[in-house]
């Protein structure tokens, strides 16, 4: 079989420890700050996510850039160079020019490597949405799949890889350009707080509304229960934005009323925390739709 590696970029949020575990290779994004800049790389996450959060909530803004060409050349071509062929599993392109940078390097690398194979996914999906995807290829591949094969699996799962969360406001949403300024009311309305979804097309969709955050968080529960499928086989995705706590509780919900095999929590990372705000809350896992 072909040498092979999976490579992603940080707006996957997978905890460091399990991109290690299932040797997966992550690029960074960048997030700047005022007048700090830095690369959201995974292992240095744990030193710098509450002062990003905390930054956030006293009202400071967040950029972000995409994997640059240059950084996308660098990690590619060593594979090349090392015999090994790639596949790249994005950001979703909606809302990162992350995929479009990877295709350029790759098809300029193709012309020079014939031999050597760069295949490059657009995810349609944010933070472990992206990074569930990024799970069921390391373990396909390490199961044995083939390039061919792992790439297959993971764009047949794309459409089936379901985004369910609320956000304690939509301003960073909407400031951000990432969700409509109609599409819902502000979160502190009367204690109503949002429900949103990612669409098939990679998208950012507004749909319903809970009156405060307990009852947000049973939206999330129930739309697990109701959308996906074979759940108790599959091991669950939970993110979130400097809300710990609230994580836990959903996690320990999840495993009480849908008995999955593991659930796995994580952060927001900077990148996607940077658009949703603090005290987001996800849930990612698999159903017959988005």
């Amino acid at each position: 079989m072909r040498d092979y590696v999976i490579m992603t970029d940080s707006s996957c949020d997978l905890p460091w420890n399990l991109a290690k575990a299932l040797d997966i290779e992550v690029l960074p994004l960048v997030v700047s700050m005022g007048r700090r800049e830095y690369r959201d790389e995974l292992e240095k996450r744990e030193s710098v996510m509450k002062a990003f959060y905390a930054d956030l909530r006293a009202g400071n803004r967040a950029f972000t850039s995409a994997v640059s060409q240059y950084d996308f050349r660098m990690a590619m071509e060593r594979h090349m160079l090392e015999g090994r062929d790639v596949l790249m599993i994005c950001f979703d392109s909606v809302l990162s020019g992350t995929y479009l940078n990877a295709r350029i390097i790759a098809s300029t690398l193709e012309a020079k490597y014939p031999e050597r194979r760069i295949f490059c996914v657009d995810s349609r999906s944010a933070s472990l949405g992206q990074g569930l995807l990024v799970y069921l290829a390391a373990n396909a591949r390490n199961a044995g799949g083939t390039l061919e094969e792992v790439r297959t699996l993971v764009e047949k799962s794309i459409p089936k890889v379901c985004h369910w969360f609320t956000v304690g406001n939509l301003s960073y949403l909407k400031h951000g350009g990432r969700l409509q300024a109609t599409a819902a009311p502000a979160g502190k309305i009367l204690h109503m707080m949002p429900v949103l979804h990612v669409d098939d097309e990679g998208r950012l969709a507004s749909v319903g509304r809970a009156r405060g955050r307990q009852a947000a968080m049973n939206v999330l529960l129930e739309k697990a229960r109701t959308t996906s499928t074979n759940i108790e086989e599959q091991t669950v995705f939970i993110s979130h934005g400097d809300c710990l706590d609230d994580a836990l509780e959903l996690r320990k919900c999840v495993m009480a009323h849908l008995h999955p095999r593991e659930v796995v929590v994580g952060d927001v990372g900077p990148v996607i925390g940077a658009h949703s705000g603090p005290d987001t809350l996800a849930m990612f896992f698999l159903g017959d739709k988005r």
